[in-house]
């Protein structure tokens, strides 16, 4: 079963979701720890593409507590993603659309290997901010009314 250790809720407010991919991540044995505590942070984390590879950038990942003398760790460094190349060309090519961008969705175990799970999103504008917040309520109040009558 996929546990899933962080998720960026911020992210499926601020943008409508157009497709969804599952990366894997380069990450060191200390980072894998805080990660699996549960303390890794996706919120303002986006995809850069540097030359062939692709990168998630600025996704806070805090040093693990028990890890002993680390010199020099920076918890927001960039990520190398596991992705094939077709797959890193058409999201580089998606990313330089007008209007769309990659950001990461959650972070979750796939056996015993960490993967990011990333969309293409659009950016949403306000008035649909705002729509969705009143769905939301709605639902949440026709629940409710469902639980008073049974």
């Amino acid at each position: 079963m996929n546990e899933i250790y962080s998720s960026n809720k911020k992210a499926k407010f601020d943008y409508i979701i157009l497709e969804k991919y599952e990366a894997g991540l380069l990450l060191e044995g200390q980072e894998v720890k805080s990660i699996r505590k549960g303390s890794a942070n996706l919120k303002g984390g986006f995809i850069n593409f540097y030359g062939p590879n692709a990168f998630l950038v600025n996704a806070h990942i805090p040093k693990y507590k028990f890890a002993g003398k680390l010199e020099n760790y920076d918890p927001t460094r960039s990520r190398q993603l596991l992705l094939k190349a077709k797959e890193i060309t058409y999201l580089r090519g998606k990313s330089q659309e007008k209007g769309l961008t990659i950001v990461p969705l959650s972070l979750y175990n796939k056996g015993r290997h960490i993967k990011l799970e990333l969309a293409v999103v659009r950016g949403k504008k306000q008035y649909d901010k705002r729509e969705s917040s009143t769905k939301r309520e709605l639902s949440k109040e026709t629940a409710r009314a469902m639980k008073k009558v049974l």
